[in-house]
């Protein structure tokens, strides 16, 4: 069974926006634009404004409304949010924090297709969708604990959860949230041969962290945040740099790259 995706078209078109969380103004005249197929990092501290921009492009908040001013995501501003999370999975810190702990791993699987928190008795879900469900467990290496509790799940096994939850829909393009956040080493390098590999076949991906390590070889851009601004925006090599990194975190800082993969130390 195929998981690839098609590339192709733009994936998010923000321009000149401002947004709130509370009464917190984040983002002013905002303005960033990715392609399909072009696997992108959002980089920043904590309070850059990374989660926001997340929640912009899952339309789970709106800017301030402006007839200057969008945000679109596969060319269209207006989504209904059930329909939108069909083409764009997500996988993120908030939602396994907020997933009903006594959800059975297959229904975890499953209620991707409706984008709910478990399975519900109104939600109808065809052997078509049960053998999509078996797929995409085999496929990440979970199909034995298909009926275990979510909650009785190891954090790295619960990110694979989610990320079949993602999947299950076969999604054109793919959001991480600083995806392996919890895990033992062994959980991460697991985690991002898995990412790795879905980039392999075709999905896009945007990941959005703080961990120079979560970044793979096959992102091509990073984008810079600093304080709800872009302050850098590039391909990787030009802006993963001792110099840059060391003035968006405040802290100077000496960039190692090994095979692809980056990492940070202190610098002297």
């Amino acid at each position: 069974m195929s998981f690839g995706a098609t590339e192709g078209g733009t994936l998010v078109d923000i321009q000149n926006v401002t947004a709130y969380r509370g009464s917190n103004r984040v983002f002013d005249a905002l303005s960033l634009q990715i392609d399909e197929g072009c696997h992108t990092a959002i980089l920043g501290q904590n309070g850059s404004g990374k989660s926001t921009l997340m929640k912009l492009i899952s339309k789970e908040i709106y800017p301030v409304a402006n007839p200057e001013s969008h945000v679109r995501v596969f060319g269209r501003d207006r989504w209904n949010v059930g329909e939108l999370r069909c083409r764009l999975g997500m996988v993120s810190h908030d939602l396994q924090q907020s997933y009903l702990s006594g959800a059975r791993g297959v229904n975890v699987i499953l209620s991707g297709f409706y984008g709910s928190i478990d399975t519900w008795q109104n939600q109808a879900f065809s052997p078509q969708d049960v053998e999509r469900a078996e797929a995409v467990m085999l496929r990440l290496g979970i199909e034995e604990l298909r009926h275990r509790a979510f909650g009785s799940l190891s954090t790295g096994q619960q990110r694979r959860f989610l990320l079949g939850r993602a999947l299950i829909n076969n999604p054109d393009a793919l959001l991480f949230d600083e995806p392996t956040t919890g895990l033992d080493l062994k959980g991460t390098c697991s985690y991002l041969e898995t990412l790795r590999s879905l980039m392999q076949d075709g999905k896009s991906v945007l990941l959005v962290t703080h961990h120079l390590h979560e970044i793979p070889p096959e992102i091509q851009r990073v984008v810079l945040l600093r304080e709800g601004r872009v302050a850098t925006d590039g391909m990787k090599k030009d802006v993963l740099t001792s110099r840059l990194l060391s003035e968006l975190f405040d802290s100077p800082l000496e960039v190692a790259e090994r095979n692809g993969w980056y990492q940070v130390l202190p610098a002297g």
